[in-house]
């Protein structure tokens, strides 16, 4: 069943400080956009609706929506302004409705949930998260008094005993459905922005006889992104939260700091890793595996036990089932790696599968790409490759067969057949001393020739 929350994301911002044509809320943390953070971390609430507020002709910021709805700000005139825009998204809601914020993606669902909780105990109207700052100068500070949120003061219009007061102003609020907009409604401009500040429906309610309150969270969630250096402090929040959450779980980093993971990254039990690490999106690890240092994983399901790098590079679209190796300087793209398969040494395998049982040579080549198109390897099980080998695609290697090393195989190879795809060897006894020789004397005459050359100019 859904709750009757409702949740208004307001992401209309210009961000301009970024200094990107791509949209401020699309920014990734931790591969995801931020704005996917924060809707997550509402989607979590079960609420029965959530509204995007935008800016005109932001179609990206739309799509990433979707499926919810959005609601555009005409102008960009004020944080109150924004959330009235979304009113007739809401017609018919009489539960609560959050305002959060599509550049604030750290806010996590736990803080809103008790957010929406101290409300309804307490009767209020209106609810707002707030948190004790180290520096509280730049934010409105909340002024609270026998439990009940008085008001909040920006910053700037503070007198000397406002300023002294830490608690600070998220810009996450919790107002009543049934009251929402007659509160919006009545905002007014008269302030020197012209603009209608959301803050001001804390003094519009307590006016009408209603109840505002004040709810502490920690600091470290409401960290807003409005500039590449605020995207960078709050990635590496976001990832000290995702490391946590996976040692928790039963994940073991040598080197926490240097491991970067994905916000959908997935671990089993008894994964062990080692320093600079990278997981990129969509990659899940199963239990007893170990990622060696320097190792770099993106889109790829690994399976229980494998052993991976040092220095492995695995790339979208491949699987890795239980017992693999996957070895220091080893690459796979798009390929398949069969029950207890080895490539431990300096290996590219694009597009291909790999049998369970297999071992691949160090050098090994899987030559998938002819200039127009990529092709596939198909390598049955038990194959050995002897190393520095090309595997000419598109190419299948039947079970139990043998390629020799050196080999540039390019027709297929039937099961137990062993291919030998290399020239044939050459070998002149007695001939060693006779070519040094004559080796030693053009390396004499070629130092001969530019010692004369120097002394010439």
């Amino acid at each position: 069943m859904k709750s009757p929350i409702a949740v208004v994301v307001l992401a209309a911002g210009a961000g301009t400080r970024m200094k990107s044509a791509l949209p401020k809320v699309l920014h990734p943390l931790a591969n995801r956009p931020m704005l996917a953070h924060v809707l997550a971390n509402a989607a979590a609430l079960k609420p029965a609706r959530i509204v995007g507020v935008i800016a005109p002709g932001a179609t990206e910021v739309a799509k990433a929506f979707a499926p919810h709805p959005t609601v555009v700000q005409k102008r960009p005139l004020g944080t109150g302004h924004a959330a009235r825009a979304a009113l007739g998204a809401l017609e018919g809601h009489r539960g609560p409705v959050l305002v959060v914020f599509g550049d604030a993606p750290l806010v996590t669902t736990a803080s809103l949930r008790k957010l929406v909780a101290a409300c309804a105990r307490a009767g209020a109207a209106v609810g707002v998260l707030g948190f004790v700052a180290r520096d509280p100068t730049p934010y409105g500070r909340l002024i609270v008094e026998d439990g009940e949120l008085l008001r909040i003061v920006e910053s700037k219009d503070a007198d000397a005993t406002e300023r002294t007061v830490a608690f600070s102003n998220s810009g996450v609020m919790c107002i009543d459905g049934k009251l929402i907009a007659s509160l919006l409604g009545a905002l007014r401009n008269d302030n020197s922005k012209r603009e209608f500040y959301l803050t001001d429906a804390v003094r519009l309610a307590r006016e009408a006889g209603q109840k505002a309150i004040a709810v502490a969270g920690e600091e470290a969630e409401f960290q807003g992104v409005n500039s590449r250096a605020e995207l960078a402090v709050a990635e590496q929040a976001l990832q000290q939260r995702l490391r946590a959450a996976a040692m928790a779980g039963g994940v073991t980093m040598t080197d926490p700091g240097t491991v970067w993971l994905s916000a959908d990254t997935k671990f089993g039990t008894d994964v062990r890793i080692g320093p600079n690490v990278r997981f990129g999106p969509a990659v899940s690890v199963g239990s007893d595996t170990v990622i060696n240092a320097f190792c770099d994983i993106e889109g790829v399901r690994i399976g229980r036990g494998v052993l991976v790098g040092p220095f492995a590079r695995i790339r979208p679209g491949s699987e890795v089932a239980d017992g693999v190796h996957i070895g220091n300087f080893v690459e796979l793209k798009a390929t398949r790696m069969g029950k207890g398969a080895k490539a431990n040494h300096l290996a590219y395998l694009g597009d291909s599968d790999i049998g369970a049982g297999s071992n691949i040579g160090a050098g090994t080549i899987a030559v998938n790409y002819d200039g127009y198109g990529k092709h596939r390897t198909v390598i049955g099980p038990d194959v050995f490759i002897g190393s520095n080998s090309s595997l000419v695609a598109p190419l299948k290697v039947g079970r139990g067969a043998n390629v020799t090393a050196g080999s540039v195989v390019t027709e297929d190879v039937p099961a137990d057949g062993v291919a030998f795809g290399r020239a044939r060897q050459v070998t002149k006894k007695g001939r060693a001393t006779a070519l040094r020789a004559k080796l030693q004397d053009r390396a004499a005459a070629a130092k001969k020739a530019a010692s004369e050359r120097s002394g010439n100019k």
